[in-house]
C-alpha cells in the first residue's frame, strides 16, 4: 500500500524552485532598497530618476511580496498550510507593486517594451504558486 499523502518529486522540484525564485526576489529587493548613492549615481539619468521616484508604498509592497513569497516557499517545503496565506499575501503585494511598475512609472519609456515581460512573469508565477498550494492542500500534502 502506498502513502497517498506523500508528495511527488515534482512537488519538491516546484518547492525548491519557488524558494530559489523568491530568494532571488529578496536579493533584488535588498539591492534596490539599500542602493548606495555611488551606485545610483553610476546609473544612466533616466534609470536613476526611476529609482529615485519610487514611492514608499511600492517599496513596501516589494518587500511584502518577496518576503511573503520566501516564507510561503519555506512553508510549502515544510508541508505546512501556512504556505497558502503567505502566497496570497505575496500575490496581493505583487499586484500592487506591478500595477505601479506597469501603469504608473516610466519603466516602459526607460527600458522599452521588454520591461513589461518581467512584471507579467512575476504575476503569473505568483498566481501559479497560490493555485499550486491550494492543489497540494486538497491532496492532503500539507498539514
Amino acid at each position: 500500500m502506498t502513502d497517498s499523502n506523500k508528495p511527488t518529486t515534482l512537488f519538491w522540484i516546484i518547492g525548491i524552485a519557488a524558494l530559489v525564485w523568491n530568494g532571488l526576489g529578496v536579493m533584488s529587493y535588498i539591492g534596490q532598497a539599500y542602493m548606495t548613492d555611488e551606485v545610483r549615481a553610476a546609473l544612466p539619468e533616466a534609470e536613476r530618476a526611476l529609482y529615485e521616484n519610487v514611492p514608499t508604498w511600492v517599496t513596501a509592497a516589494f518587500a511584502i511580496a518577496v518576503f511573503g513569497g520566501l516564507l510561503g516557499s519555506a512553508f510549502l517545503l515544510m508541508r505546512k498550510k501556512l504556505a497558502r496565506p503567505m502566497f496570497l499575501l505575496s500575490l496581493i503585494a505583487i499586484v500592487v507593486q506591478m500595477s505601479y511598475n506597469l501603469f504608473m512609472s516610466r519603466a516602459a519609456e526607460v527600458y522599452g517594451p521588454g520591461s513589461i515581460i518581467m512584471p507579467i512573469m512575476v504575476i503569473v508565477i505568483g498566481v501559479f504558486l497560490l493555485m499550486y498550494t491550494k492543489k497540494t492542500i486538497a491532496k492532503g500534502w500539507l498539514s
